[in-house]
């Protein structure tokens, strides 16, 4: 197999509270969808994938991927649609729904995405760089790469990390990142190599089923059903019901209703009528803490994660 041909899980890294090292690179958590992208200037070819390995190139035609590198290479990054100076998940989530190739074109010139690269893993000239540390595929990454008006390098500060998270708090965005300058690219593995700083809580649930929806979302679902895996076990974490817009709520409802299924996953109390659906879909839900009893206190529903599977969603890794 070609290295145009390979399947990449990105490196992952673990939750954790500001700091400064010199030891550190940090840079802002951009917080969009993560993906590999893998630029074969010879063959003009271009392929990019998510974490569940998906192609997902062809949503992208505004990326000027031959542009910005001036040999083949394989790079790492985030998807971002900004409102403004900041992401905007909910414009993202209209481009990440998209299955043609003719509403992609569209959407391209409607609600332009960006591509934050901030990792090269292979480069022609030095084939695969896994082994080699952070601040050396940096270097690398900058020789190798001229800014485009969709592509840019992402920013990054040595050894204040305080000081940036407190810049990227004020100006109301995700959080930072802080990565040791001598790590090696660990792909597909979750490594403290790599911190991501916070200023909320989030987390990554399936969905397995809903409440039906009264009033104003009669029709609709009130709230969905999450879960983790435990084992090969679901474990109910509780239900989010705030978050979703209108025409989410319904585009939703009928995706739900096409993977209904009878069997419930675990026994649930509840006040409406309970409909369970097949665990294919994960979201990303914001929350105030983790009880005691393993509920989430004060969820608000963020968006869909189609870059992520039921087998990223598990309880041990919930505090990663």
């Amino acid at each position: 197999m070609s290295w145009f041909e390979e399947k990449i899980r990105p490196m992952l890294g673990v939750k954790g509270k500001p700091f400064s090292s010199p030891d550190h690179i940090f840079e802002i958590k951009w917080d969009g969808t993560r993906a590999i992208a893998f630029v074969d200037l010879k063959n003009e070819r271009m392929r990019i994938q998510n974490r569940r390995l998906m192609e997902i190139g062809y949503r992208y035609p505004e990326f000027e991927l031959f542009d910005f590198v001036s040999e083949n290479a394989v790079l790492d990054g985030e998807i971002v649609v900004f409102e403004g100076e900041k992401p905007s998940f909910y414009l993202l989530q209209q481009r990440d729904h998209v299955e043609s190739k003719f509403k992609a074109s569209i959407l391209a010139k409607k609600i332009p995405a960006n591509y934050l690269v901030f990792d090269v893993i292979y480069t022609e000239t030095n084939g695969w760089l896994f082994k080699t540390p952070l601040e050396k595929r940096k270097e690398i990454l900058s020789q190798i790469s001229s800014e485009t008006k969709r592509i840019a390098l992402v920013d990054y500060v040595e050894g204040k990390g305080e000081e940036l998270y407190e810049r990227v708090s004020k100006a109301g965005l995700e959080g930072i990142v802080g990565k040791n300058k001598f790590s090696p690219y660990l792909a597909g593995k979750r490594s403290d190599f790599w911190v991501k700083i916070k200023k909320r809580n989030t987390g990554d649930f399936i969905i397995v089923g809903w409440l039906e929806g009264e009033g104003e979302r009669s029709g609709t679902f009130g709230s969905l059903i999450l879960a983790l895996k435990s084992g090969s076990d679901y474990l109910h974490v509780g239900q989010v019901g705030t978050g979703f817009d209108y025409e989410f709520l319904h585009w939703f409802s009928k995706k739900l209703k096409e993977i209904e299924i009878s069997e419930p996953y675990f026994p649930i109390e509840a006040q409406r009528p309970v409909h369970w659906c097949q665990a294919i879909y994960v979201c990303e839900v914001e929350f105030l803490e983790l009880t005691a009893d393993l509920k989430l206190r004060a969820p608000v529903f963020l968006r869909l994660r189609e870059d992520k599977t039921p087998e990223d969603c598990r309880l041990e890794d919930l505090k990663n």
